[in-house]
């Protein structure tokens, strides 16, 4: 071997293997200018190209704890953003082992609103991006930004990898630029209470999504997006928000003169009707709160809050209820009118056509409620159901109402959930009418109220809705609440399912029509025309008529003002 090749091995190769691995082969690079920074990413699976916790916003610790966000005013330089991004404090699900059977815990412990996350702290306001590889600047890509869901308690960029979704848009030939958020939770993004609302800091998870979409508005290009062809997306409590972002300011999504979006996909979540800020339960969180923080003999409780140490406010923070136990969806923390970026709730600003004027697909899970009925074993009467809606969830509602409200459901082999299986999975005397109820408050039945509102409030405005029905038959949790972040977000399973609606999804994403796209799959006829969902199964899909438990939706929409949580 030449004296010069010797050289270069024993001197230069250890050089360059010991040199850090972006100094080796930089990835993918980006430069924004709002604020101004070099984003320098990561190439990943299936040739798409990922840039990971991009701050979006002043990290809000110290003072700015519990404060609406502020964008960031300096230069950031060089951002390595290939590592896995901090996620916002969370409120952990529990799921008890003793008391239910392994099969459901398995199924369960595979969803991601139900996977403790580790990585946690305040500095947490971050996006990451997903692109084809090799996308230019000039490629004016459509923009589908994802808020993820998790009863406004729990949640993570890192649980919701869009990798897999982008990858589909290139087979697919429509290609698309997928951001994710992190926003505020629990206690740290939706503290009620009449201090939170007179201080101008409610709903400030609503707001960090808010100031995320400016982001993009901002800087989406440079990652070759295009800024006028932004869809949201979300699930759940995400999906809720895609219509409170809708719905923000009485429907003005403006920004610099521009929409921040012109589409909306809501899975599992629309309406939800609540009572403001500074109700009477929203007070009891938030004393409890104060109460648990030992801020309560304080001259200013908010103020206490905001100068504690991050474990001991997180600890207080989450000392109330939590969505997954008993009290189930009569949550802690969600979005509630604060008569600013929310005016009314939100059935009303519905009604009212006071929100943003997009075309918008929404549907849910067959049997939505099912995961939330699961801790209330100790229900054998519908009474015990009337005194715990009346307990935890409706203080507006008669006792008289409440008992109309819960006969509507008068039988669990016709309307119990899971649906259509008779008299069987019905965990404890009273589960399947339960799941039944709480599915249909919180998803199914104030979806239709949407629909029906937004025909009368803008008929011009196109919208499609469906139901989702793959898991029909697995034992008591049937196609439940979440299931569907394996069909359509992850797409992983090989099932016509996940291929359609795929399809369909990118098809509204480019054209904001399910159909112009869509190839061979069936029609997807608007939700205006006969009132008809597209019902998905695992390997096919037809229409269904949008008219199940029409009693207790007629009954519901009668009394609906009583029914705010």
């Amino acid at each position: 071997m030449p004296l010069l090749c010797k050289l270069i091995l024993l001197f230069v190769l250890p050089i360059v293997l010991a040199a850090p691995a972006h100094k080796r082969a930089a990835g993918p690079t980006v430069t924004i200018s709002k604020p101004e920074a070099t984003i320098i990413g990561a190439a990943g699976l299936n040739h798409v190209e990922n840039f990971n916790g991009i701050p979006y916003a002043m990290a809000p610790t110290g003072a700015l704890r519990l404060r609406p966000p502020l964008p960031i005013a300096t230069p950031l330089k060089t951002i390595q953003a290939t590592s896995v991004a901090r996620s916002c404090p969370q409120f952990f699900f529990s799921t008890d082992e003793r008391n239910l059977p392994e099969s459901i815990i398995t199924k369960l412990s595979n969803i991601p609103i139900f996977q403790e996350i580790s990585n946690a702290g305040e500095d947490c306001l971050t996006v990451d991006v997903r692109r084809p590889a090799g996308t230019k600047p000039d490629a004016k890509l459509p923009v589908l930004v994802w808020i993820f869901g998790g009863g406004f308690e729990q949640g993570s960029t890192a649980n919701y990898d869009g990798g897999n979704f982008v990858a589909s848009s290139v087979d697919l030939n429509m290609p698309v630029i997928f951001v994710a958020m992190n926003y505020r939770l629990g206690g740290f993004g939706f503290l009620p209470g009449k201090e939170v609302l007179e201080d101008g800091s409610a709903n400030l998870g609503l707001l960090d999504q808010r100031l995320a979409l400016e982001w993009v508005a901002d800087n989406i290009e440079a990652f070759g997006g295009d800024p006028s062809k932004v869809t949201i997306w979300g699930e759940s409590a995400g999906s809720i928000s895609v219509f409170a972002q809708m719905s923000m300011y009485d429907g003005n999504n403006t920004y610099n003169g521009s929409p921040l979006f012109h589409g909306a996909i809501m899975d599992s979540g629309s309406i939800l009707p609540a009572n403001p800020v500074d109700c009477a339960k929203g007070q009891h969180v938030y004393d409890h709160v104060v109460k648990a923080a030992d801020c309560g003999g304080t001259q200013d409780s908010l103020e206490c809050l905001r100068g504690l140490d991050y474990e001991d406010f997180l600890n207080a923070a989450t000392s109330v209820p939590g969505i997954l136990g008993y009290s189930s969806v009569a949550e802690s923390y969600l979005i509630r009118p604060d008569g600013k970026a929310l005016t009314e709730s939100a059935e009303i600003l519905a009604a009212q056509g006071k929100y943003a004027s997009v075309p918008f697909i929404i549907g849910d899970q067959e049997d939505e409620g099912t995961i939330f009925a699961l801790y209330q074993s100790n229900f054998t009467t519908t009474k015990d159901i009337v005194d715990y809606l009346d307990d935890l969830f409706f203080i507006d509602a008669s006792r008289q109402q409440l008992t109309d409200f819960v006969a509507t459901y008068q039988s669990i082999d016709e309307d119990g959930s899971p649906f259509r299986t008779g008299t069987f999975y019905n965990w404890y005397p009273q589960f399947k009418r339960l799941a039944a109820i709480l599915g249909d408050l919180s998803f199914t039945l104030t979806r239709r109220i949407l629909l029906n509102s937004a025909i009368k409030a803008k008929p011009d405005v196109p919208f499609w809705s469906y139901l989702s029905s793959y898991n029909h038959d697995l034992p008591f949790l049937g196609t439940f609440h979440g299931s569907d972040i394996f069909q359509v977000f992850q797409g992983i399973l090989p099932n016509y399912a996940s291929k359609s609606l795929h399809t369909y999804y990118l098809s509204f994403v480019y054209e904001q029509d399910p159909n112009a796209k869509a190839g061979n799959y069936m029609e997807w006829p608007e939700w205006s025309g006969n009132q008809s969902l597209m019902n998905f199964f695992i390997d096919h899909a037809s229409l269904l008529p949008d008219n199940f438990r029409q009693d207790t939706y007629d009954y519901l929409v009668s009394n609906l003002a009583a029914f705010h949580i």
